[in-house]
């Protein structure tokens, strides 16, 4: 049994590695602000203790109290899109806040620091990212993504901290925050749905992306840390079924019995195409890789949603630039 730190455990994909921690009987502190997340998802086998990661005091506080091994980073505010209009929200809680935990693992010599990255870091790259794709992230999410990633690894050459890499992408599923209007698009199409509204596209919808299940990553980052012939290594992980917008709505249309009402809008300044390779992590996870057909993961989740019901749409009240903001957003 290992003591480990989960960030964001009330949260979307912070909540189910939670689970499976448990499931394998590790010690679990499970911290989140509550920003985003709800104390309904974290598991109540965890120690949960509300807390913000921007907060040092209190970051520094848990390592006095708790004999922490192991970090699994998965808190942050993953609206890749808005970050151009938050940008300092962006990099106090996405970058700034991931300091403050890599600062006490270093003076607790924890064992190794799992960070959930994105493949926002690759921006535009060729098709498909790699791992040894040189990273241009286009945005302040995926820049403040990348950063940390390089704090990792002269964390670990100065001070040897060890680390693991996670490059997940696009990831749905059962307990996604259905009501932020600004990300998870399959989270938004079922909500508008349940609301009889039409589902938002930005551009023509031809954009594609690999839809990822949320149980497909979960095991592989959960049972990454005790595999310690995956430190200091990054990997993509998620789906390799390939995606419009406009198919993924279509898909989604069907799992409610519902016509497709397609709104479009202006487009946005994002990636027209993101597909990552996975044939890393295939050679090092291949036990537990998984690719859930996107029709049988969507299906799940709607599931969940038709049980669960709609969810109010807030608006975002700390747009920090208004200028190219979409309409739809204001």
């Amino acid at each position: 049994m290992a003591t480990i730190l989960v960030t964001g455990a009330a949260g979307f994909i912070g909540s189910h590695v939670v689970d499976e921690l448990i499931a394998l009987n590790h010690f679990v502190i499970a911290i989140d602000d509550l920003s985003g997340g709800v104390i309904e998802n974290v598991n109540t086998a965890a120690t949960f203790i509300k807390a913000d990661i921007q907060d040092t005091e209190k970051i520094n506080q848990l390592f006095e109290d708790y004999p922490i091994e192991y970090i699994y980073h998965l808190a942050a505010y993953a609206a890749e899109g808005l970050s151009h209009f938050i940008r300092r929200y962006n990099y106090n809680n996405n970058l700034i806040g991931s300091m403050n935990l890599i600062n006490a693992a270093i003076k607790h010599q924890v064992k190794c620091f799992v960070f959930t990255s994105s493949i926002a870091v690759y921006g535009k790259g060729q098709l498909p990212f790699t791992e040894v794709t040189v990273p241009e992230p286009e945005d302040p999410y995926g820049i403040a993504k990348y950063a940390v990633e390089l704090d990792l690894k002269a964390a670990y050459e100065q001070f040897g901290l060890s680390y693991i890499i996670f490059r997940p992408h696009n990831v749905y599923g059962e307990r996604q925050n259905i009501g932020d209007k600004y990300r998870n698009v399959v989270g938004i199409f079922m909500n508008n749905i349940l609301k009889g509204e039409a589902l938002p596209i930005f551009g023509d919808g031809l954009q594609t992306r690999l839809f990822t299940y949320i149980k497909d990553v979960v095991p592989i980052i959960a049972q990454s840390a005790l595999m310690p012939q995956t430190y200091n290594q990054v990997y993509n992980i998620g789906s390799d079924q390939v995606c419009s917008v406009k198919e993924l709505a279509a898909i989604v249309s069907r799992n409610f019995n519902a016509s497709t009402q397609l709104e479009f809008n202006e487009a946005r300044n994002e990636v027209v195409h993101a597909q990552a390779a996975h044939d890393k992590a295939k050679q090092t996870f291949g036990h537990l890789i998984e690719n859930t057909p996107l029709e049988i993961g969507i299906a799940n989740m709607a599931d969940w949603v038709k049980l669960h019901g709609t969810k109010p749409t807030n608006k975002f009240n700390a747009i920090e630039i208004e200028r190219n903001l979409p309409e739809s957003w204001k």
